[in-house]
């Protein structure tokens, strides 16, 4: 892919090489609606201002998983939490930092249980999880490839 294109005086300029975006999740509001408008908005950016190719299913996952990291927060965590969005080349990150220091616990598969799949799910849609520790509270960190290099 090309990452560099010409200004209007005939000289190379770089694609940005990372773009982020934010979201404070409180109590006020409907931060999942938010998220998840935050999430195409943001894509839509980098695909149409940034030439990074995004299908439209990868959207849909990256709202799915959004909404799930965005709804345990504000379940679980006794206080506000901050999305963040980093897309690095064809790759983008999606940071919940929370307030609850406690990690999400991962319950066998059951297809019987209501609720409480979320961690499932974003395991399953993403290409990676993590999980650490970041005193008062932990941030979860899930990557999607946006487009195959």
């Amino acid at each position: 892919m090309d990452r560099s294109s010409e200004d209007t005086t005939g000289k190379q300029v770089e694609a940005p090489s990372s773009m982020k975006a934010y979201l404070s999740v409180d109590v006020h509001g409907s931060p999942i609606a938010q998220a998840r408008h935050l999430a195409v908005s943001f894509l839509s950016t980098v695909r149409d201002t940034h030439d990074i190719p995004v299908t439209d299913s990868t959207v849909e996952i990256v709202q799915l998983i959004v909404s799930e990291l965005v709804t345990n927060a504000r379940k679980y965590a006794p206080g506000p939490a901050l999305l963040e969005l980093h897309v690095t080349g064809s790759t983008l990150r999606i940071e919940l930092w929370d307030s609850n220091p406690l990690p999400p616990s991962v319950k066998a598969p059951d297809p019987g249980r209501i609720g409480q799949h979320g961690l499932e799910i974003v395991t399953a849609l993403a290409q990676s999880i993590t999980i650490e520790a970041m005193p008062p509270g932990k941030r979860i960190v899930a990557t999607v490839v946006l487009a195959k290099a």
